[in-house]
């Protein structure tokens, strides 16, 4: 059974760290610390432990929960990230998941839709590294490709605005050469040989 080795004061100075046989155990705040009447050498069980943290540590992870969910749309392994960099307790972590989906503020497929929504706007992309960056982020394939389905994403338009943005890269290049480079760097950025042979040509047609 676990033993309490240590105790030591938060920053904050109303809240405390619990060490557990010398490692980090939870956090508790000073009124819960007082009535559960937690000293160094006392055993608590595993049991013991998932409630204090239950009622100690639950609505204050949750408030910070709330803060880091609001301020945009989230995916179901971004808040389980978040759990890993905050050392949320496992014992409350699927509860906590619960609660944010009753409150509608963790949905892959809204998620997926933002995502989609802000590279169209503010930094488009190929379909293909969309397909990528929200697999990354842990969207399953099937809500990924369903969303994609529904979104008009112009490829074509897409792909040529690249070009021009970098067309100082080619200017002095041999026709060959700089049709070369380009499919190259169209490629790279996740572009479909339909799509690149197609911009390719329309490029030099001007």
């Amino acid at each position: 059974m676990p033993t309490i080795t240590s105790i030591k004061p938060q920053r904050n100075q109303k809240r405390v760290n619990i060490y557990l046989d010398n490692k980090f155990g939870f956090g508790i705040d000073l009124e819960n610390f007082v009535k559960l009447k937690l000293k160094v050498e006392k055993e608590i069980s595993e049991e013991e432990i998932g409630q204090i943290i239950k009622k100690a540590e639950f609505q204050k992870v949750l408030d910070k929960l709330l803060r880091f969910a609001t301020l945009r749309p989230r995916s179901e392994k971004e808040i389980k990230d978040y759990f890993k960099r905050k050392k949320v307790h496992i014992s409350i972590q699927d509860e906590l998941i619960e609660r944010l989906v009753r409150l509608e503020l963790v949905d892959d497929k809204k998620f997926t839709i933002w995502w989609i929504g802000q590279r169209q706007e503010f930094k488009p992309r190929a379909k293909r590294i969309m397909n990528y960056e929200l697999r990354i982020k842990g969207v399953k394939k099937e809500i990924i490709e369903e969303v994609l389905s529904d979104t008009e994403v112009d490829e074509g338009k897409i792909a040529k605005e690249l070009l021009d943005n970098k067309a100082y890269r080619w200017k002095n290049l041999p026709k060959l050469e700089a049709k070369q480079k380009k499919s190259q760097f169209l490629a790279q950025k996740g572009f479909g040989w339909d799509v690149i042979s197609k911009v390719i040509g329309l490029v030099h047609e001007e």
